[in-house]
């Protein structure tokens, strides 16, 4: 009896310490993340964050849209690991992010930026463990919307987003696929340019991360999300959308996410001189 309270009491001890650190990650995450604005130069915007079940600790995810002289400018990645030590290089690479959106004209520096900015995070001795040293990289994708009807992409081995056009949703591929920020050495060769897509008035575009996708129902089915995004439609605002995409997720798994969630979604709005150009 003795053994089976004295267990006991140290299983609860240590989910109290489990708890415990997951509210000091979560609130690190709350600072280090902001919501974004509802609208910004040519979009209307919104952005969702969703914490896993109580099971998991909190995340990597990561994002961000900020209006610049180049156009709005946005980011969704996901750092692999989870805990502070995740958050902390979401924090470097968000850092470096909204600094180098407003100086540096070619959105693959941009991306560059946030590389570097994660590489001398992890030289710091002492600041990761091995394990993270050698397993660890961030999927990254930074999205461009100018005052063209257009959206240039920088993709970093992320999900690919999906444009809702005239009620289809369809995924916007890199023609060559790129390894995670932290993998460059994978690549024969990075491009010096993004990759650029027609984005119209009264299209809706959706930047998430993978914790949408593979979220699973109690029979192991993926989220269908191009035919929810579609179901839903661009009758609605930002906002309401994502708030039915949550119900859609949240209905699916059961409120059981097994992966945190970020999403961006953003809304070409109508204007007269909106011009078009072709892919690129």
């Amino acid at each position: 009896m003795a053994g089976v309270f004295t267990s006991s009491a140290v299983q609860a001890r240590r989910q109290r310490e489990l708890d415990q650190m997951r509210r000091i990650a979560v609130a690190a995450q709350d600072v280090v993340l902001r919501p974004v604005p509802a609208r910004l130069g040519p979009v209307e915007a919104g952005s969702l964050c969703l914490a896993a079940g109580t099971g998991a600790r909190v995340g990597g995810d990561l994002y961000e849209a900020l209006q610049t002289r180049y156009g709005v400018r946005m980011i969704v990645g996901d750092v692999r690991g989870k805990g502070l030590t995740a958050v902390r290089a979401v924090a470097v690479a968000l850092g470096a992010f909204r600094e180098a959106v407003h100086y540096e004209d070619e959105l693959v520096e941009v991306m560059n930026r946030c590389a570097a900015a994660l590489r001398r995070e992890a030289a710091v001795p002492g600041a990761y463990d091995e394990e993270v040293l050698l397993e660890g990289f961030t999927t990254a994708l930074i999205a461009q919307v100018p005052e063209d009807a257009v959206v240039q992409l920088v993709n970093r081995g992320h999900p690919p987003p999906l444009l809702l056009h005239r009620g289809k949703a369809m995924a916007l591929m890199p023609a060559t696929p790129l390894p995670p920020l932290g993998l460059e050495d994978l690549a024969t060769g990075l491009p010096t340019k993004p990759e650029t897509y027609e984005f119209l008035p009264g299209d809706r575009l959706l930047l998430y991360t993978d914790g949408v996708i593979e979220a699973r129902d109690g029979a192991g089915e993926f989220f269908d999300l191009p035919e929810t995004m579609e179901r839903i439609g661009t009758g609605v605002a930002p906002a309401r959308f994502l708030d039915e995409l949550h119900q859609a997720l949240t209905r699916h798994t059961e409120g059981d996410l097994a992966d945190d969630v970020a999403m961006i979604i953003a809304d070409r709005r109508r204007t007269a001189g909106s011009r078009s150009r072709r892919q690129g």
